[in-house]
């Protein structure tokens, strides 16, 4: 059925699916509704301020939406769970899972039987010029969690088009399956170790390509003893740096962003937000509008919300174990499927989300491995988790921003002149 209201405002065009929680067999129902319907955009133009917003030029969004459709469609995702809004004026787009507004949970979408989300089998290059399979997180999940209520992604133009949308979805992929089987060495306060064949101390040889170094960290795992931080810092540029090189080659894209890792002559150095780390004592002023090389980051997202390759921090309230080197926090990044991974293969690979929590929360009890200081832990009740769920400001352990990479596929942030 479809029927028009006018209030002087925009006229949008709504598709109303099924609710995700009933998802019965049938069509849509297309509405034509005016934007006081609406919930407003950070644009105010009438669109959903969560889920995936695209804003194009005018005349091109319906047929935008169209291709859009079809991209979904091909991996899995049935129209009936989601909300589309066109807004044909303003040329934006947008798509919003129909799951309850005050729910904005992402851990059990895998779990989901209307949705039926399954894993992706993906080959990864291995040592001597092997491959070897992995199962990894699915793009449908991926765009599923992009979707959900309570975060919005925006592909405002010139990032408005389908092949930044799937290299986005296509790189978040690709830094879960580098992250699904890691073994890297814990240093455990002491110093760090590199393979010397390619990396200076933390600095990739100017003699080897960068991509190349930054894949042997991959290949080579054991000759590598880093924290927490630095093994983010790799998962994302080898995600980024192997997708451009190996999947997509794309050997323009590889030299652009090389080229950008290397601006301060320092490829690991930098690469999120500097404003990241603004919640430290000892944060410098000076790094709070600094861009990140590689990385941008969202705040306010809620703390069950994650989409596949976020990078989410995980702060030590507790004073006395936030002194330990390495235990200030942990670097987590999100692996779908309620997983977050395991640098150094300490819990089989991946930790679930209370499982996580739970790793931070009992270093103030001394456990530092979960596998050789099990004893020590101290069980903790519904009521005590719920709470550790929260921002730290409320009691808990999870930051409420995420950093993810940029849209490659339109302009970057200029990076500061090095003196």
């Amino acid at each position: 059925m479809k029927r028009s209201l006018f209030s002087g405002c925009c006229l949008l065009m709504v598709i109303q699916m099924q609710p995700l929680q009933a998802a019965p067999a049938g069509g849509q129902e297309a509405v034509t509704v005016a934007c006081g319907d609406c919930q407003p955009g950070s644009r105010q133009t009438g669109t959903p301020a969560s889920g995936l917003r695209f804003s194009c030029p005018a005349g091109e969004v319906v047929k935008f939406g169209q291709a859009v459709d079809a991209y979904l469609l091909s991996n899995g995702i049935s129209m009936r769970h989601i909300a589309k809004t066109i807004d044909t004026e303003h040329g934006t787009l947008s798509y919003v899972m129909r799951t309850d507004r005050q729910t904005h949970d992402t851990l059990a979408l895998a779990r989901h039987p209307a949705l039926r989300v399954k894993d992706e089998r993906l080959l990864l290059p291995g040592a001597h010029g092997t491959m070897r399979p992995i199962h990894t997180v699915s793009k449908q999940e991926i765009l599923l969690a992009l979707m959900q209520t309570g975060r919005l992604t925006a592909f405002d133009a010139p990032a408005c088009s389908l092949d930044t949308l799937k290299d986005h979805v296509a790189i978040r992929q690709n830094i879960v399956a580098w992250a699904e089987n890691l073994n890297w060495v814990w240093p455990n306060g002491g110093q760090a170790r590199w393979n010397t064949r390619y990396w200076r101390r933390g600095t990739p040889r100017h003699d080897v390509p960068l991509h190349v170094a930054v894949n042997d960290a991959f290949i080579n795992q054991r000759l590598y003893s880093i924290g927490c931080y630095t093994g983010a810092k790799l998962v994302m540029i080898q995600g980024v740096l192997d997708y451009y090189q190996r999947i997509k080659r794309d050997p323009e894209q590889v030299k652009r962003i090389e080229a950008r890792l290397w601006s301060n002559q320092d490829p690991l150095t930098d690469i999120e937000p500097g404003r990241m780390w603004d919640f430290e004592a000892d944060f410098d002023n000076k790094e709070q509008n600094r861009p990140g090389k590689l990385l941008t980051i969202q705040y306010g997202v809620p703390a069950r919300h994650f989409v596949p390759g976020d990078w989410a921090y995980f702060l030590n309230t507790d004073a006395k174990s936030y002194q330990k080197t390495g235990y200030e926090g942990s670097n987590a990044i999100y692996l779908g499927r309620n997983r977050f991974d395991d640098f150094y293969n300490d819990h089989n690979h991946a930790y679930t989300y209370h499982e996580k929590l739970d790793e931070v929360y009992q270093w103030r009890h001394g456990v530092f491995s979960r596998s050789r200081d099990a004893a020590k832990i101290k069980p903790l009740s519904r009521q005590a988790m719920a709470r550790l769920e929260q921002p730290p400001k409320q009691g808990g352990l999870v930051n409420d921003f995420r950093v993810y990479p940029y849209f490659f596929g339109a302009p970057l942030p200029e990076l500061p002149r090095q003196k």
